[in-house]
């Protein structure tokens, strides 16, 4: 059954849904959300543009590892896809000890999983949630001893794309415009953030409005998340892609998980007094969803305000 709003809102109220009263750092059950928000697009018009949209998301998605700098998430990708997660950033490094191969890494710290691994999970979500979009940054990473330049990072990600024992380039939409929801169900919108010759989606410049403040003073980056929320609203009808890092690593120990439990409550304030006004928001990603779940409520109860 897809989700209308009174159904996502009745299960974000703690009717086997995300618990909206989590208290901040408390984990969510990994898959507390999922028969809820698995398909939580599904009952949207067609005709909605992806950049009208409010998309939670996460920063370096498959960080799950390599102790608490690297680490960015509790919940691995089919959890956060489980619960609603549809924007992806995915930061790739060349696996070592391969001729083709590239690994999900936070800077030089490989975070023990493949890039092909990334594509079964997302190819394997939407066969069997065919109107869920997921948008899928991909960053070259170019970090450590596994840095890989830019035609090397083209050829080993056309390896990926083509491998005929993968067939994952058909799960991806390449064009170099924002789609509908109704163009792109079913498949992954690839947003590229790496140097080549493609019409694609491009991160930045023409296709999205980034803010993405992590080495700034807690309360620079407050202010910086509630401008954006502000830009996203008072210009509803950009062809850019709004995207708002919640994610923060300031301090003399750089730690996404004592950064999102600083800066979330701020996020809170800002959405929740508006949980009744019609807004896209566009992606926003963060640092531990599962700190906060009625925060992800939030963001995916946005889209259904009449």
């Amino acid at each position: 059954m897809s989700p209308t709003r009174r159904n996502v809102l009745k299960w974000g109220a703690g009717a086997g849904g995300l618990a909206t009263a989590s208290v901040l750092g408390a984990s969510a059950p990994a898959s507390a959300a999922s028969w809820a928000y698995r398909s939580w697009m599904g009952s949207l018009s067609s005709s909605l543009p992806i950049t009208g949209l409010t998309i939670p998301g996460t920063h370096n998605t498959c960080s799950v590892t390599g102790g608490s700098v690297p680490k960015c998430q509790d919940w691995d990708l089919p959890t956060q896809l489980g619960n609603g997660i549809r924007f992806l950033d995915i930061r790739l490094n060349g696996l070592a000890g391969t001729q083709h191969e590239m690994g999900l890494y936070h800077g030089p710290v490989y975070m023990y999983k493949r890039y092909q691994d990334v594509l079964r999970d997302c190819q394997n979500f939407l066969r069997d949630n065919p109107r869920e979009v997921v948008v899928m940054r991909v960053k070259n990473e170019y970090s450590g001893g596994n840095k890989l330049n830019a035609n090397e990072f083209m050829r080993r990600f056309n390896w990926h794309m083509d491998d005929p024992s993968m067939n994952f380039r058909s799960i991806f939409r390449t064009d170099p415009s924002w789609p509908t929801l109704g163009q792109a169900r079913g498949k992954v919108v690839l947003l590229t953030n790496f140097d080549h010759p493609w019409a694609t989606l491009r991160w930045g410049g023409d296709h999205c409005d980034i803010q993405d403040q992590y080495n700034v003073s807690d309360d620079a980056k407050r202010r910086a998340i509630a401008d954006q929320f502000d830009r996203a609203f008072l210009n509803p009808n950009s062809s850019k892609m709004f995207i708002n890092f919640t994610s923060t690593a300031k301090g003399p120990i750089p730690n996404p998980s004592i950064g999102a439990q600083k800066i979330f409550p701020s996020v809170y304030s800002y959405l929740d007094p508006r949980r009744h006004q019609r807004a896209r928001f566009g992606i926003v990603p963060m640092d531990f969803p599962n700190y906060r779940t009625d925060i992800l409520d939030l963001l995916i109860n946005k889209n259904f305000v009449q």
